[in-house]
């Protein structure tokens, strides 16, 4: 786990988490979206039906889970480096994480924890509301659902039309965070939560943008150069006193310059060796 402060006061302004592998202790479940065809020549019939699979198929995935940032903090770059931290420590330690990265993004639920793909689908095999279930999830007791009907396909034609509409949709309140992942490189590949029917998004971890694109400089003590440098994220190698912070610099240099209180935060030393890349994706020109 890790947390957002704020160097000078100590106050904690988020936190996020990874999870080494997913579904070795516990299963993992989610729905596969695909299809299956029912025809027949002599009928002249032909019907191809979007249907849900219950599937096992991340099984041992690395998993991106656990994103809050306090709202006061949802500025100045704060949500991207709370999120994009994780990818500095994957970086740092790939050795640890499995080849693909997955995240489950939440999915449409309203004010009153109202989830139209819940209602429909998973509250017809359970008396239990939403908001119940989800909390058995978040527990660590998704094992249930798998004792059910449900583990045979279902075609979505049998759902509500509201809970057809959502699947694989995000949450409004999730969508800055989804777009944040698609710019790393991850996409949605039919698979979604057995809950909300939220998107989950996956990536090879050697393709995401941050991890790619990262690489070790050395760190010198002194003022920065004044310049027009985009942010970037900067961070140690130390596994057990993990450290990332924003500083604006030049993302191809070879000998970072820091201040002292920076290489305070990072609880580094001049001399040493950090990892850097830009906080975000260039912007592609025509």
């Amino acid at each position: 786990m890790f947390v957002l402060e704020d160097s000078e006061t100590g106050t904690v302004a988020g936190i996020c988490a990874i999870e080494v592998a997913v579904g070795l202790n516990d299963p993992w479940y989610n729905y596969r979206v695909g299809t299956l065809v029912h025809a027949s020549k002599e009928l002249n019939v032909y019907n191809a039906l979007p249907t849900l699979f219950l599937s096992n198929d991340h099984t041992g995935s690395s998993e991106l889970c656990t994103l809050f940032l306090d709202p006061d903090w949802r500025k100045e770059g704060n949500g991207y480096l709370l999120s994009k931290s994780r990818f500095m420590f994957m970086a740092a330690f790939r050795d640890k994480f499995n080849d693909k990265v997955v995240a489950e993004m939440r999915g449409v639920i309203d004010e009153h924890g109202y989830s139209p793909f819940w209602q429909s689908l998973g509250k017809r095999f359970f008396s239990m509301d939403f908001s119940r279930a989800d909390f058995l999830c978040g527990t660590g007791q998704k094992a249930f659902y798998c004792r059910t009907d449900a583990k045979h396909p279902i075609y979505t034609h049998f759902l509500s039309q509201e809970a057809q509409d959502v699947i694989g949709q995000v949450h409004p309140q999730t969508a800055p965070a989804r777009a944040v992942l698609e710019k790393e490189g991850f996409r949605y590949r039919n698979y979604i939560d057995i809950f909300d029917g939220g998107p989950t998004l996956e990536c090879d971890i050697d393709r995401v943008r941050a991890i790619r694109k990262s690489r070790l400089v050395e760190v010198a003590e002194g003022q920065p150069a004044q310049g027009d440098f985009p942010a970037c994220l900067v961070a140690n190698e130390n596994y057990h006193h993990f450290r990332v912070v924003l500083a604006r610099t030049d993302p191809a240099t070879e000998r970072l310059i820091l201040t002292a209180a920076q290489l305070d935060a990072l609880k580094c030393h001049a001399g040493d060796r950090v990892r850097l890349v830009r906080l975000c994706a260039e912007e592609k020109t025509a």
